[in-house]
């Protein structure tokens, strides 16, 4: 699993049938403070509701993927498994764009 920053979604209009009413989302994996950058953006289905901005896990197999969201011959490889509302570490806590545990 990967921990990744949402940066937008992908639009298209000829797809896969398979992807139609699929949300698909760039991510950029991240480092556990949560800007770092690491590596490149890739493309991944969201199975969660997250949005721009989100700290999410990712999976980058294809076979998670397609037991997720389709079958086993399904074109899926990359796919949101959450959205992360906090990580702590020793260096301290990480919290995503979304409220915290007061509402705030």
């Amino acid at each position: 699993m990967i921990l990744c920053r949402v940066l937008g979604n992908a639009v298209a209009t000829v797809k896969h049938p398979v992807y139609v009413g699929r949300t698909v989302l760039i991510v950029q994996p991240v480092r556990p403070d949560g800007d770092a950058r690491l590596g490149r953006s890739f493309l991944a289905v969201d199975a969660v509701g997250a949005g721009e901005g989100d700290l999410v896990l990712c999976s980058r197999e294809g076979n998670t993927a397609r037991q997720l969201l389709g079958g086993p011959d399904d074109p899926f490889h990359s796919v949101v498994l959450a959205i992360i509302d906090r990580i702590n570490t020793a260096a301290g806590e990480v919290r995503g764009p979304g409220p915290g545990p007061d509402g705030t």
